[in-house]
């Protein structure tokens, strides 16, 4: 029998084999894609991360793109119907993971799968210094300030966190203690507070790791100094990976882990858990609205999911995703979404559009059930980027399986 040479067929085999993902797959992805929910901003390049503008006023963000772009860009749909554009800082050839702000806000820094750390000028976006010293991707970065002094900490897929002089680019100190990638860092704010970063006068802070390893990790770092807390006895809140740390306003930490949970360590009781909230599947992100009392998950089930943070119930699901969601980054009471769709999407908390939202749902489950079709008069947003190729894809879809 001849092979068939229908190039149809051959774009449905390839179709098939590519991340195993299956036709029906595809074509479910191809359909969802066509939703207004969450009025979505659309690009090109699928979204790696994503953080908060410290000073815009408005709602704006950083985005890692995996194009290896970091894109500057205004959500509100206010401020986009005023032909707001977006602003594109550009170097790395490889994806950007990981995005932050310098202390002073003149300085944007990314980091990327070359291995390296990036950085440009905020306001006029030229290049500026690029760090080297990882000898894997690097995937998660702070920066925070030290007795005068800006200071960067990376962490990498070769499981060592590096702080950096972002005066001049060198290494200050490597720390070790991961087996796996480091996934995320987040600063203790109860040893980062205003007053003292206002006077300069904080010497040492602590900062916690997070890992493919399961393990959470405390460090203490100063400039000439820097050591791993409780070295023998990490964090173990989980089965698996914990992909991202976020600590609310009372000093307790928020989880998100691959094991399909979020959960509250409680520093009174030493950063033991103390809420769990059920996600399911892989959680990627998660973020917490102080003003309404609430906890957003989102990861790889594509569902944005607002669970009462007292109790742990789930108040709603925002469904607009069709694929992984990567980020989540709070505005008062509004919450913006990233994934690897490349949309950009926001979703109101406010207890008002929360009720609608609900009823909506109701109402469209109820109008699916009785087969009619749901209509969406969200408007979209669209914006353009390039893509990544097929060899970067596959790439990709190997990046986030490791974080497994």
């Amino acid at each position: 029998m001849s092979a068939s040479s229908d190039p149809d067929r051959f774009f449905q085999t390839r179709l098939t084999t590519r991340n195993s993902h299956s036709l029906a797959e595809v074509e479910r992805k191809f359909q969802k894609s066509k939703n207004k929910n969450g009025n979505p901003i659309r690009l090109p390049s699928k979204i790696l991360a994503a953080i908060a503008h410290p000073s815009c006023t408005g709602d704006v963000v950083f985005l890692a793109e995996s194009a290896g772009n970091v894109r500057r860009v205004a959500v509100d749909v206010n401020h986009r119907q005023t032909d707001e554009k977006d602003i594109i800082y550009r170097g790395p050839t490889a994806p950007v993971t990981s995005v932050a702000i310098s202390p002073d806000g003149q300085q944007l820094l990314a980091a990327a799968w070359d291995k390296t750390i990036w950085s440009w000028s905020l306001s006029s976006r030229q290049p500026l210094l690029r760090y080297r010293g990882h000898t894997d991707f690097v995937k998660c970065i702070i920066t925070l300030r030290l007795d005068a002094k800006d200071i960067v900490v990376s962490g990498g897929a070769d499981a060592s966190i590096i702080v950096w002089s972002m005066g001049t680019g060198q290494k200050i100190h490597v720390l070790k203690g991961h087996t796996r990638g480091i996934l995320d860092l987040a600063l203790d704010p109860m040893t980062y507070h205003y007053e003292q970063r206002a006077k300069d006068a904080i010497e040492e802070v602590i900062v916690f790791s997070a890992g493919s390893d399961r393990e959470i990790r405390r460090w203490r770092i100063g400039l000439g100094t820097a050591e791993q807390l409780d070295a023998e006895t990490p964090i173990l809140a989980h089965e698996t990976s914990v992909c991202a740390l976020r600590f609310d306003a009372d000093g307790d930490l928020w989880t998100a882990s691959a094991d399909g949970t979020t959960r509250c360590l409680s520093r009174s009781r030493q950063f033991q858990p103390d809420t769990t909230i059920p996600h399911g599947d892989y959680v990627r992100a998660v973020a917490l609205d102080e003003v309404g009392g609430y906890v957003v998950t989102g990861g790889r089930s594509e569902d944005v999911k607002v669970w009462d943070r007292g109790t742990g119930d789930l108040v709603h699901v925002f469904d607009g995703h069709f694929d992984e969601i990567t980020g989540l980054v709070m505005f008062d009471q509004r919450c913006v979404s990233v994934g690897i769709d490349g949309t950009v999407r926001t979703w109101s908390l406010k207890a008002g559009d929360l009720r609608t939202a609900r009823r909506k749902h109701k109402e469209d489950q109820q109008a699916l059930a009785a087969g009619e079709s749901v209509a969406d008069n969200q408007p979209s947003v669209i914006s353009t980027a390039g893509g990544l190729t097929e060899e970067e894809e596959r790439e990709l879809a190997d990046l986030m399986q490791e974080d497994e």
